[in-house]
């Protein structure tokens, strides 16, 4: 079997590309597990994501071992299960027991129990001509489901208005290896890993648009922490200073024959030493 082929210079560069891109995305999240290291605890960091990147790059790496020409693809999805690898060793060591248990519990299903029956149903149930194909699918169905997952992202980006949690340039390079190894498959002629990097550039190109609209076009609207309260006021304000305003309630009766006058004297919260008979009754309606 053929592994490795320089009959198509265009195929090596692209695939050599979507090396280094790819390699780059796989080290993204080493300042989460520098924070983690060096806190001595995951924070409620899930470990899902780098799961499922072992489960993907798993697969990947399968499917290439079965076809020719494929070398590129064989290098970077080891360096893949490698580096994942070491991400959830990191994260099983500094989880609480919850965590570690659902870490545990995923990793087992997900990465051995599934994966060993794709394994063996391929290879006792399917002749080797159809193998390529019947993994092929297998592996598309897992890319597209990996590249759906930022519509979540997308919703809660449109829905705060905040660009918070979806990082430009994590969105940048994951756009960057869809565009390699979408024209990687294209030239090899490899429909599997053509299609789901087409969804996969354009799901990038929507989440650079949507951070750039949301970062410098769209403001998140503030909303005032003081309001006044919705009733009919009667603001008694001196003119001389603005520490002596007092607000009485609209529709409390001054008693009879009682004016603003200098040195009055109206007790029990309703009026206190107006001075001058300067102050006037002011009307505020809100």
């Amino acid at each position: 079997m053929a592994m490795f082929s320089t009959q198509n210079p265009w195929v090596f560069t692209f695939g050599l590309l979507g090396n280094l891109v790819s390699f780059v995305v796989f080290l993204a999240p080493i300042p989460t597990f520098l924070r983690i290291w060096k806190k001595k605890s995951t924070e409620g960091f899930q470990s899902t994501p780098y799961v499922f990147a072992m489960f993907s790059a798993m697969l990947w790496l399968y499917y290439a071992l079965h076809k020719s020409d494929a070398f590129l693809l064989i290098t970077i999805n080891s360096v893949g299960c490698f580096i994942e690898t070491i991400y959830i060793a990191l994260y099983l060591t500094f989880a609480p027991k919850k965590a570690k248990r659902f870490t545990l519990l995923l990793l087992f299903f997900l990465n051995f129990v599934a994966f060993g029956f794709i394994l063996l149903m391929t290879e006792l149930y399917v002749k080797a001509p159809n193998r390529v194909t019947v993994l092929g699918w297998i592996c598309v169905v897992l890319a597209i489901s990996v590249f759906v997952a930022p519509l979540s992202i997308i919703r809660l980006v449109i829905r705060t208005r905040s660009v918070e949690f979806m990082p430009f340039y994590l969105s940048f390079f994951l756009t960057l290896s869809a565009v390699m190894w979408l024209f990687y498959g294209l030239l090899l002629k490899d429909f599997y890993i053509a299609v789901p990097n087409i969804l996969g550039f354009v799901f990038g190109i929507l989440q650079m648009l949507l951070y750039v609209i949301y970062k410098y076009f769209v403001t998140v609207p503030v909303e005032p922490s003081n309001k006044l309260p919705q009733t009919h006021l009667d603001i008694i304000k001196s003119t001389k200073t603005t520490a002596d305003i007092e607000v009485q309630q609209a529709g409390t009766p001054l008693p009879d024959g009682q004016k603003v006058a200098d040195q009055a004297e109206y007790h029990d919260n309703k009026l206190t030493d107006v001075s001058n008979g300067q102050d006037q009754v002011i009307r505020c309606e809100v």
